[in-house]
């Protein structure tokens, strides 16, 4: 009997060595983070490069556009529901809700970047969703209301709050706006007048 039982217990050992294999290869990507970079022809005054940033355990993707002064930095926390936009010629942050309906979900993002990024689509491929926002005048005083991921980002920068336009055109709104295209997934533009430049 302590033979039977021996070899029971390598077989058992083998299965839970073996189901941790699969649930560590399997549970991975899921925790994972990861970049994906792309040269996007198609940004506001020119070319540029952008790259996405993901950490799935935090819930939060970062979208970093790089090209001279007209750069700006994207956070999205899934968590807290807010996104924050950082133009670095305007030297501000502007928090907005995300619109769960239209901003893709941390695991669409990371499908449509790198399918974006193989297929090399660009102006040619289908139209992205657009967002447009009313930035407000009144500085944000307390950035904590946004979540931890906002605070590091925006701290000691000065933070205005943009609420959605629905339905708004940008042909129809006079407002000076700062636009940002996302991966050619989604372009958001942040109208008012009230932004300095």
């Amino acid at each position: 009997i302590p033979v039977i039982s021996h070899c029971f217990g390598e077989v058992k050992m083998k299965f839970t060595i073996v189901f941790a294999g699969l649930l560590g290869i399997f549970l991975t990507p899921t925790l994972a983070d990861y970049d994906i970079s792309v040269n996007d022809n198609n940004n506001s005054g020119g070319s540029g490069q952008q790259s996405v940033s993901v950490n799935n355990e935090h819930g939060v993707a970062n979208v970093d556009n790089n090209n001279g002064w007209d750069s700006w930095n994207s956070l999205w926390d899934y968590g807290s529901g807010f996104a924050v936009i950082r133009p670095f010629k305007k030297k501000s942050c502007i928090v907005h809700k995300m619109n769960k309906e239209v901003m893709p979900s941390i695991q669409a993002l990371d499908m449509l970047a790198k399918k974006n990024k193989l297929q090399g689509r660009g102006p040619e491929g289908p139209p992205p969703k657009s967002l447009i926002y009313s930035v407000k005048p009144d500085k944000v005083n307390n950035l904590d209301q946004f979540g931890k991921s906002v605070v590091t980002m925006c701290k000691g920068i000065p933070t205005y709050m943009a609420e959605e336009i629905q339905g708004a055109n940008l042909i129809l709104y006079p407002e000076k706006c700062f636009n940002v295209d996302i991966l050619w997934i989604l372009n958001i533009s942040l109208c008012e007048e009230a932004m300095e430049n």
